[in-house]
């Protein structure tokens, strides 16, 4: 049997994010993103960077960039290294 332990890296909880869209966001859409900062960068895609509360959270925020017609490029969350 197969278990899936989602809460195992510990992403069940708050953690920073960079999500990575295609295009531009024009800045009215700035209030729809919850806060995180919004970089356009000149490979013509968008970061939007900042603090996701949970999981839920960010399936949320992603259900937002769909329902824009954006094409999501990637999703990366920012683990701390502990080497530092």
């Amino acid at each position: 049997m197969n278990e899936f332990a989602g809460g195992a890296a510990g992403l069940d909880g708050p953690a920073q994010y960079e999500i990575r869209l295609n295009g531009h966001i024009d800045a009215q859409w700035a209030d729809w993103f919850e806060g995180l900062t919004s970089t356009p960068l000149s490979d013509g895609t968008t970061i939007l960077s900042g603090p996701i509360a949970d999981q839920a959270a960010l399936h949320g925020l992603l259900r937002k960039v769909g329902d824009l017609g954006i094409t999501l490029v990637s999703v990366n969350v920012k683990v701390d290294d502990p080497r530092q």
